[in-house]
């Protein structure tokens, strides 16, 4: 049994606010990755850096990252028709997935590019691209920070993406900062700290793409949601009147919604008008009680 389903302001102003949220990180990583792609790209250049111009690279794939789950986002939001009845919150999964394949097929060719500069002739780059690199390393940290904050409130595998994209950046920015800064006064060795740097960048990527990947992949093949949240639903639909027991209950995530099957136990004497009823209190009271549930699917079963 499916029936449309029911909510009072509160639950579809909270619905809004996820997105309102999920949007405004988004946005924001946005701005910060296209103004440090240009100013590390530029510094980049000056001073011949090349491990500062593959964080400028890594920056362009973070800009297309960004501009893909801001547009995921949107997507997400347009309600059911005819050829998607459950929606299009997986829009939002979907754009995790391409952020970190990505994250590993630029991580993959930078190293190697990279890799091809050893046996040609290497220089020392100037400590100002040090500099650059810690303000970038600072600035992304930040950004990490509010990001991640926003994506475990609202449980965004495309955020969570994003986030840990944003803390590679942010690690890889203070590598790269330290190991110019110390080159100078490493003699002989100073020549290779810069590549070496660049090399151990791209791997931390593909290590971070890899891991996002995996977690986006077993959110594309509905696993089932947290211990927590099937438990709170569990109690929810207990406590309607005259369910007897909670048979079965499946909960998957979609995007940033969910959507719940749930068997239930009611006296196998009641009518069937009186069964639908009480799967009429058990669909609305989840959708009251957990406004991330999209929809409810309820399946009656007489208690032996």
């Amino acid at each position: 049994m499916s029936i449309s389903p029911i909510r009072d302001e509160a639950t579809i102003a909270i619905r809004e606010r996820v997105y309102v949220d999920a949007v405004r990180a988004a946005g924001w990583g946005l701005g910060v990755n296209f103004a440090l792609m240009i100013v590390k790209l530029v510094g980049g250049i000056f001073t011949g850096s090349s491990a500062l111009i593959a964080d400028a690279v890594n920056s362009i794939g973070d800009v297309a990252s960004a501009l893909a789950v801001r547009g995921a986002l949107g997507v997400a939001q347009i309600e059911e028709d005819e050829d998607h009845p459950y929606g299009h919150t997986k829009a939002e999964s979907i754009a995790g997935l391409c952020v970190s394949l990505l994250v590993t097929f630029s991580a993959g060719l930078l190293a190697i590019e990279t890799a091809k500069r050893l046996g040609g002739e290497l220089i020392v780059p100037g400590k100002i691209a040090g500099v650059i690199a810690a303000v970038c390393a600072i600035a992304k940290e930040v950004i990490y920070q509010y990001t991640h904050r926003v994506a475990n409130r609202l449980r965004s595998s495309s955020l969570q993406a994003v986030a840990w994209d944003h803390r590679c950046d942010a690690i890889g920015s203070g590598f790269i900062a330290v190991s110019l800064l110390a080159a100078p006064y490493l003699g002989s060795a100073a020549p290779w700290v810069d590549p070496i740097a660049a090399i151990c960048i791209c791997v931390m990527l593909m290590i971070a793409g890899i891991r996002i990947f995996s977690a986006t992949a077993r959110e594309l093949m509905d696993q089932q949601a947290d211990a927590e949240m099937v438990n709170e639903a569990r109690q929810i639909a207990s406590q309607v009147g005259q369910v007897i027991d909670v048979e079965k209950l499946r909960i998957r995530k979609s995007g940033l919604e969910y959507f719940v099957e749930i068997h239930i136990e009611v006296d196998g004497k009641i009518s069937v008008s009186e069964g639908h009823r009480i799967g009429h209190d058990v669909k609305d009271a989840l959708l009251i009680e957990m406004p991330r549930v999209r929809d409810v699917h309820v399946h009656i079963e007489p208690h032996e």
